[in-house]
């Protein structure tokens, strides 16, 4: 398998609809992920072995920036037609994807947190495979040290 590179996001469109989340792609093409996203305050554990997508919405919902994390399958030319991004994480890596949102590797699982006071916008995390689709949105915690571990 050929190396992968980090790719940078571009701004793409996102819709709020019944049911889940539309991403517009830069190309024309549009992806639905399944929902309502559970809110979840604190930090996120995704499932392990799932393929992480982490979209940050401006504070309207209408558009927003959308990185994979260790996607491993798509190749660099096609993630910069639809604006999507991609980092690639090594163990024990952690990478600003955004200012406030922090992913991080926890083993076969990829560890997402937000610092909510410096995101304008919305936290949302896709965790899926072939077998499940997971959907969460990162919402302000009462006690920041609260740290959810997510495995549904």
């Amino acid at each position: 398998m050929s190396a992968r590179n980090n790719v940078a996001p571009s701004t793409i469109g996102v819709d709020f609809v019944e049911g889940g989340i539309v991403v517009e792609y830069l190309d024309g093409r549009d992806v639905f992920y399944h929902g309502p996203p559970k809110p979840v305050e604190g930090g996120l554990k995704t499932p392990p072995g799932k393929e992480v997508h982490v979209l940050v919405t401006d504070p309207d919902g209408v558009e927003g920036v959308m990185t994979y994390v260790n996607d491993r399958n798509t190749h660099d030319e096609i993630l910069e037609s639809t604006g999507v991004g991609r980092v690639m994480l090594e163990d024990d890596d952690e990478e600003v994807l955004f200012p406030g949102v922090t992913v991080s590797t926890a083993a076969y699982s990829i560890r997402v947190e937000a610092d909510l006071s410096l995101v304008d916008g919305r936290v949302f995390v896709f965790a899926e495979d072939e077998m499940s689709e997971h959907a969460y949105e990162l919402v302000a915690s009462e006690d920041s040290s609260d740290d959810v571990d997510q495995h549904d």
